[in-house]
């Protein structure tokens, strides 16, 4: 099936965004394997209309809104998202087709502070992969997101070591591939990566992969190209990204981390979404 979008995030932004496009005659299709930020706010005091209430709260008012709306909400975890004739979204477990997306999936949170100050650094191996063909790399991270990065630089670099940090290995890689579990004690270079510690051995690298947690805005954003202003994807006065047919709105493109902006970015968002179908006669 082809959605007319799909909604990556099933925050206030995303929810919204989702209500109003279902509003509007389309058909959503809601992307998400958790509600982000918003799972850990224990009181919420300045929305509209409402005095007290959790972030846990208010996010499973708005999926029961949406669902009751007829959304379908799928509760699985994006990878990857790219743009042939249409978009397609892959999560771990299926690939989804969509006219438009929406990244309404938050912040980034997968930076890995350790490892920033050094070059030979990257959170895309779909971008970068190329140019560490016949080099020794370190791939970061523990779970599918993880996996779905080492499926791709498996075809281009011949030795890779995965490191989890202390994390528990929580997805299937190669038996091929060393996993080394200890946490990450140092990493060391001359302005370039050279090598990282753990468990008290040092392993020299040429480069580092990072793919910690789940895939943010802003690691989908770098897969595909999108513009961005450090870690928030930029957009214009109608929410689109540089690509065409791509949406994000809410703290994915940054500005007031709040949900009443989050709601209405989300409706406003789903309004352009509608007049570009229409223009394009989607």
């Amino acid at each position: 099936m082809k959605y007319d979008c799909i909604v990556i995030g099933k925050g206030p932004a995303g929810i919204t965004a989702a209500i109003y496009l279902k509003r509007y005659g389309y058909t959503p299709l809601v992307l998400a394997k958790d509600g982000g930020a918003l799972e850990r706010v224990s009181d919420i005091e300045n929305y509209y209309g409402i005095p007290h209430i959790t972030g846990p709260e208010l996010l499973k008012a708005g999926v029961e809104q949406a669902s009751g709306l007829g959304i379908r909400i799928v509760e699985e975890e994006v990878l990857d998202l790219t743009k042939e004739e249409h978009f397609l979204v892959t999560t771990n477990a299926a690939t989804y087709e969509a006219k438009t997306v929406v990244l309404a999936c938050g912040t980034s949170r997968n930076r890995y502070a350790k490892a920033d100050a050094f070059e030979g650094v990257s959170y895309c191996a779909t971008c970068d992969g190329f140019f560490y063909r016949k080099k020794k790399i370190a791939l970061i991270g523990n779970g599918n997101y993880m996996a779905h990065e080492c499926s791709v630089l498996e075809n281009i670099c011949k030795d890779i070591t995965i490191f989890t940090d202390g994390l528990p290995l929580e997805a299937e890689v190669s038996p091929t591939i060393p996993v080394v579990l200890d946490s990450i004690e140092k990493i060391n270079g001359d302005g370039k990566i050279q090598s990282i510690e753990a468990g008290g051995k040092t392993y020299p690298i040429d480069g580092a992969f990072i793919a910690i947690g789940k895939a943010s805005g802003f690691t989908l954003a770098k897969h595909l190209g999108i513009e961005l202003n450090g870690s928030n994807i930029v957009v214009d006065s109608t929410y689109m990204t540089n690509i065409d047919g791509l949406f994000s709105c809410g703290d994915s493109i940054g500005g007031l981390l709040q949900v009443s902006k989050a709601v209405g970015e989300g409706a406003n968002c789903a309004s352009f979404i509608s007049k570009y179908l229409k223009k394009n006669n989607l």
